[in-house]
């Protein structure tokens, strides 16, 4: 079968997106955000660029993360950061009509959702679109044997869905989805820091602060590494510009609480899988994808809640992305990965 050579794989997350074609491996992995100019109505940019304005643009220009909790808030501004995107690594518009899109999507979202995604991929003018659940390219991506027989589980942790999913004979057996990943991990450091420190921070603060110095608490701690973060805010008393300096031991404090959510999530699932595939979680344990999986000791907390082996993916926040386009490779396997109607031919 001709494959084309602009097959692309996307994985469209809340925090960022990675686009991956085939022969090329990631193209693009950028945040989700995008930048308007409300009086000229045009597209100032997207990705890194745009983040940078979060916090800091005039109000005649409007910057957004367009999709919230894994799902599509703003249809239109979703669709111009894709399409800007998408430009920046196929600049022939042309070659869209001959390419073929999988498009990863949270486990949970809804009929209506997916076709929100469906829609805005078509826009771009793709042959065929296949949505594909987030676990399962997560899966792919990582090189579980997700046809085999033999049961396999992985958590993927997002920033706006952690998906969590078991796996056999090219089928999610059972699943859960959860709208608490990283972006509520973000909410919980700016919380503390209030609370703790009367510093208001913002979100890319706390971002930073999860990504330097993040770690949860486990019993079997012996870490000495006491790294610090002087995080940069406002006074809630004296409304005056303040830097505080913290250190691991306030990010577990922050952290602890909110990832238990997860945990929580990795449990729940495992009481819903049926024994025969129980069995095979307990051989074979649990693969840790998506940013919140780097998140020091998190591997460990999971471990001694579940008393699974945790393995963190090398390529833990690729994997999506990376799954969405090895999918590519077998279009007759890709149509049973695909959740239902979602992949059909115009």
């Amino acid at each position: 079968m001709f494959f084309s050579k602009n097959d692309v794989g996307i994985d469209l997350g809340t925090a960022n997106t990675l686009i991956y074609i085939k022969n090329k491996g990631i193209v693009v992995n950028e945040p989700s955000v995008i930048a308007m100019d409300r009086n000229q109505k045009r597209v100032l940019s997207v990705g890194n660029d745009a983040k940078a304005m979060l916090g800091k643009a005039p109000a005649h220009i409007e910057v957004v993360r367009p999709l919230q909790d894994g799902v599509i808030s703003d249809f239109d501004m979703t669709a111009n950061m894709l399409r800007e995107f998408l430009f920046k690594v196929i600049p022939e518009r042309t070659l869209f009509s001959s390419i073929r899109i999988v498009v990863g999507v949270p486990s949970g979202v809804t009929e209506v959702e997916k076709r929100a995604v469906e829609d805005v991929v078509r826009q771009m003018g793709a042959k065929d679109v296949f949505i594909l659940e987030e676990p399962m390219a997560a899966a792919i991506g990582t090189g579980l044997p997700v046809d085999s027989p033999e049961g396999c589980m992985i958590a993927d942790i997002g920033g706006g869905t952690s998906d969590i999913a078991i796996i056999a004979l090219g089928g999610i057996v059972t699943s859960t989805s959860l709208r608490h990943a990283g972006d509520k991990l973000n909410e919980a450091i700016v919380n503390y820091m209030r609370k703790t420190y009367d510093l208001m921070i913002g979100e890319r603060t706390a971002e930073e602060i999860k990504i330097t110095i993040g770690a949860v608490t486990v019993k079997s701690d012996t870490d000495t590494d006491n790294l610090k973060y002087g995080a940069r805010g406002r006074d809630i008393i004296t409304g005056l510009p303040k830097i505080v300096e913290i250190d691991r031991e306030d990010a577990k404090k922050a952290l602890d609480e909110p990832v238990m959510v997860i945990v929580d999530g990795i449990k729940n699932t495992l009481e819903n899988t049926p024994p025969e595939i129980a069995a095979d979680i307990v051989t074979n344990g649990l693969m840790l994808s998506g940013g919140g999986a780097l998140i020091k000791n998190f591997d460990k907390l999971i471990t001694e809640n579940t008393g699974l082996n945790v393995t963190i993916a090398e390529n833990a926040i690729e994997a999506v992305a990376e799954g969405t386009g090895k999918s590519l490779k077998n279009i007759e396997k890709l149509k049973v990965y695909a959740s239902g109607s979602s992949a059909r031919r115009l």
